[in-house]
């Protein structure tokens, strides 16, 4: 091949390379509990440019105002019902993701809401309603609020499940289940599995029983203003960001635009060099 082909067809291709585009898309966003209000959730409440709270404070201070912003987020897109393998002890409340690593933080100062035994009535804000099961659980007695949370820490009987689906009346999903008897300050985690998708999320939420804790959620208001300053999607409902008849199998095959852009570039990068074989023929007859 001769040498100015050569060229010619390599232009062609960072050409087409350069028409792919490849930065990622807005990421979607789901939730979080805001009765028992969730530890993000609360620090965002507080409001992430100046938080009132120590913890909070020290949040901000070690992982920036983002997590705050995106209080609606805390997930792993690929759990699949797998959530005590892709989640290691130690590091429920973040999901195991860096960006959120602060909720993991084990201290006793995070805002709490004081709770009794009995009935409680859980609230959960959604931004993007999906179909799915929320499963809430509670920390067992004698728990060790100082010490990092584990799997083990968990009661295996949850205190609420929860069928979640593509709507959300005024941005809530409310349900009721039952909280067992407890003392001092206690971990209320909630799993929210998709069944449209792999995708999960978590959260925790700081309870004291017999206290007069009050943690505040977020209002109405405060979201609205800090919306345009998350880096995640505040719109939709489940199925909406991406189309229904995608399934479970069908995200985790096609997971990244990567693999259709390189066959874009492929597919252009061949038409180019055809081009440019069939004006040499011409020009030589």
């Amino acid at each position: 091949m001769p040498s100015s082909y050569r060229r010619t067809a390599a232009a062609v291709t960072l050409s087409a390379a350069a028409l792919i585009p490849l930065t990622p898309s807005v990421a979607g966003a789901h939730g979080a509990v805001f009765n028992p209000v969730s530890r993000v959730a609360a620090c965002y409440a507080e409001g992430p440019e100046t938080p009132k709270s120590q913890v909070c404070k020290d949040l901000v201070a070690d992982s920036g105002t983002q997590p705050l912003y995106d209080w609606n987020e805390v997930n792993i897109a690929n759990a699949n019902g797998q959530h005590q393998v892709v989640i290691p002890d130690g590091k429920l409340c973040s999901a195991n993701r860096e960006k959120y690593r602060a909720l993991d933080w084990a201290r006793t100062d995070w805002p709490a809401t004081a709770v009794g035994a009995g009935s409680f009535d859980f609230k959960v804000r959604v931004t993007a309603a999906h179909q799915g099961t929320m499963t809430v659980y509670i920390t067992k007695q004698g728990f060790d609020p100082t010490q990092p949370l584990k799997w083990s820490d968990l009661d295996a009987t949850p205190v609420a499940t929860y069928a979640t689906s593509r709507t959300a009346t005024d941005g809530y999903y409310n349900f009721t289940g039952n909280l067992p008897a407890r003392t001092g300050r206690h971990i209320v985690y909630k799993v929210w599995q998709r069944s449209d998708s792999p995708e999960a999320f978590y959260s925790c939420s700081d309870v004291t029983f017999g206290g007069t804790a009050a943690a505040s959620a977020p209002s109405e208001a405060k979201i609205a203003a800090g919306a345009e300053r998350s880096t995640v999607s505040h719109a939709g409902h489940g199925g909406d960001e991406q189309a229904p008849a995608l399934s479970a199998e069908t995200a985790q095959d096609s997971p990244s635009p990567l693999p259709l852009a390189l066959a874009g570039a492929g597919a252009l990068t061949a038409f180019g060099a055809g081009s440019l074989l069939l004006t040499r023929r011409r020009n030589a007859s």
